[in-house]
């Protein structure tokens, strides 16, 4: 086996026009200076992280029963859910304290996150694995006997890379899930790690939940990484991170536009007003009122109505909204 590790990958037009975008959105906001002085706004953000790395993975616990958790509240739920969100929770606070390039850290990380839910626990899986959907065998991982050496190389190649930092995130992102290293929490260990790469560059992605928006596309995600499967580059995976990445800076844009850095209650209470003037508002009616993006309403309105603030009644089409007082 080479002692280099040179992972499948070339560059596209739209890839370098994703990274000038990104590269422009990050010297246009300043939101994250205020969240760094701001420990709700701190604590909103990581949860949103936790609840949507999570549900990626079937968890159960709805965003407002993750806050719950995170907060120390008593919730019913599978103790399994419950142990997962306080796991994660934990990873992603000494995050910002792990090196990206090294393997004990890597170890270190999982243990956090999987403690108390699989044997192996932070070290890395001795036995071979395949990623099923449903049924239907999808993705067999690397030999274990491979892992090891593996990773040590995909550790050093993150380090050395000269490509853009953006475009070595996603890289190792894919590379990391095509070698499947630990026997379970690959995946939300593999946005984990590509959260710290990304905020080792700029401080803006510590608190920018990109697990967002790959949770709102998850079919798309999952789609993806099939297809650089078959095709061995992770070019295509890379380009569809980007385009999270940068759609989640737009939102964050958007919100500094608008002037509601606190959106999080701000938006909530307009949005309630405003229903309860008309519930049948749809939610582009209402994005179009206060100047969000639609997905940003829906987003809300999901919170709303798990918090039992509002109620549908009847279909999306002829339905409405009622405010619950």
């Amino acid at each position: 086996m080479s002692e280099r590790y040179q992972p499948p990958f070339h560059m596209t037009e739209e890839i370098t026009n994703l990274i000038v975008e990104i590269g422009e959105y990050v010297g246009f906001i300043t939101t994250y200076e205020a969240m760094r002085q701001n420990p709700v706004l701190r604590r909103a953000s990581r949860i949103k992280s936790v609840y949507s790395s999570l549900a990626i993975e079937q968890n159960s616990l709805s965003l407002n029963q993750v806050t719950d958790v995170i907060e120390g509240k008593r919730v019913l739920g599978s103790p399994q859910d419950i142990k997962e969100v306080k796991n994660a929770y934990e990873a992603y606070e000494r995050l910002s304290s792990l090196e990206p390039y090294n393997v004990k850290n890597l170890l270190l990380a999982h243990r956090i996150l999987m403690d108390g839910l699989v044997k192996e626990a932070g070290v890395f899986r001795s036995g071979n694995v395949g990623v099923y959907a449903g049924n239907q065998l999808i993705h067999v991982g690397t030999p274990a006997k491979y892992v090891p050496q593996l990773m040590e190389q995909l550790m050093a190649w993150l380090k050395e890379s000269k490509y853009h930092p953006l475009v070595k995130s996603c890289i190792f992102h894919y590379e990391f899930e095509f070698i499947h290293p630990f026997s379970d929490g690959n995946g939300r260990i593999g946005r984990l790690w590509q959260s710290l790469i990304l905020q080792k560059w700029k401080d803006i992605f510590a608190w920018l939940p990109v697990e967002t928006l790959v949770h709102e596309h998850q079919e798309e995600y999952y789609d993806v990484l099939r297809r650089s499967d078959k095709t061995g580059d992770s070019t295509e995976f890379a380009a569809f991170m980007l385009r999270m990445i940068r759609d989640a800076l737009k939102e964050a844009a958007g919100n500094q536009n608008a002037n509601v850095v606190t959106n999080v209650v701000t938006n909530e209470e307009r949005i309630l007003e405003l229903l309860r003037q008309d519930g049948k508002l749809t939610a582009k009616e209402l994005a179009s009122s206060l100047g969000l993006t639609q997905r940003q309403v829906q987003r809300i309105l999901a919170d709303l109505k798990a918090e039992k603030k509002i109620v549908r009644h009847g279909a999306s089409k002829n339905g409405y909204w009622e405010v619950a007082e």
